[in-house]
């Protein structure tokens, strides 16, 4: 499966954002989905992930509450909604990929991953 992300762009403090990934050349409804992000100097992280049949998600403490992960099985979409940002989700965030079958973790490890895009928080 191919993946492509979109919808990263400049926001100030408090605003919101849809990130888009769009999966190609896969059953889309096979697979679990996941959200990571790399801010500058730091480690890839996870930011949230939702199962093949949408009826779990998870996400990491930080943005409980202010980012939710979304699918579109007609569009072969996941979304990520991300509102009241803050300056710390400064990031490039990259869309992945899990065949359901493998039964990982939603941390991961992941098989398939998207290109980034970039999401700048300013204050």
């Amino acid at each position: 499966v191919q993946l492509q992300a979109s919808g990263g762009g400049l926001v100030q403090v408090g605003g919101s954002l849809r990130l888009s990934c769009a999966a190609t050349g896969g059953t889309f409804s096979r697979y679990a989905l996941g959200w990571f992000r790399r801010a500058p100097g730091k480690e890839r992280e996870f930011v949230a992930a939702i199962t093949s049949s949408g009826d779990s998600t998870y996400y990491r403490d930080s943005v409980k509450g202010r980012f939710t992960i979304s699918r579109d099985y007609a569009e072969s979409t996941v979304y990520l909604q991300m509102n009241s940002l803050k300056p710390d989700d400064t990031a490039v965030y990259l869309c992945a990929a899990n065949p359901q079958s493998l039964a990982r973790p939603p941390m991961g490890p992941y098989d398939y991953w998207g290109q980034g895009t970039l999401v700048t928080v300013s204050s």
